[in-house]
């Protein structure tokens, strides 16, 4: 309807320019629901807007799976990650490390060790990582599996249908250096624990 200076009667909805708009919403709202139901979301947890650093002298475990998936902050941002889960693994010498920017005070380091003595063990581990390195090894790996027939790792460790991910029966990796957005373990047990807070930037690596 219109007037009878031809604009748009005051109260009417412009349809085609409405759907212009909320289409893309609703697609990206769409997507995010189908990523969620397939598993391509990580953490089941909001993570925090920091990554964290992890490092081990070394890690051995079975059950090896790895695969691309997304974590979402508190914002609903979502972060691509690329999780590895192993059913069962040992580290040796951890180290874990995390800075933070407080006003005032400047840089607080958080670092946490474990396992000097004896093995941190972890069972239907998660770690939702950015950067991973070292010198590693595994055993009966296959390279380019569909992410979504998993079957080697922790139960859940699985991707999209059609995305790229790995396996293997058992992995060891030597001088590991690794960060994190989010760590998940149905077990975590920490011989030796010793954690500390200290100003300044003192990071694992």
């Amino acid at each position: 309807m219109k007037d009878v200076q031809d604009r748009t009667a005051a109260g009417r909805v412009r349809w085609r320019r409405f759907a212009a708009v909320a289409v893309p919403g609703f697609a990206a709202t769409g997507a995010l629901a189908v990523a969620l139901a397939q598993g391509a979301l990580a953490a089941s947890f909001a993570v925090s807007g920091q990554q964290f650093k992890v490092s081990a002298d070394r890690l051995t475990g079975t059950g090896f799976a790895q695969y691309g998936s997304v974590d979402v902050n508190a914002r609903d941002e979502l972060l691509p990650v690329a999780v590895t889960g192993i059913r069962e693994a040992d580290l040796h010498g951890l180290c874990q490390s995390v800075v933070t920017t407080l006003p005032l005070l400047g840089d607080i380091s958080l670092n946490l060790t474990a396992g000097k003595e004896r093995p941190v063990e972890a069972t239907d581990l998660f770690v939702d990582a950015t950067q991973l390195s070292g010198d590693a090894s595994f055993r009966n790996i296959e390279i380019g599996r569909d992410a979504s027939t998993l079957d080697k790792g922790p139960d859940g460790a699985q991707g999209m249908q059609d995305a790229f991910s790995q396996q293997a029966d058992s992995i060891e990796i030597g001088s590991l250096r690794q960060v994190a957005w989010a760590t998940n373990a149905g077990t975590f047990k920490l011989p030796g624990l010793n954690m500390k807070i200290t100003k300044g930037k003192r990071e694992c690596f």
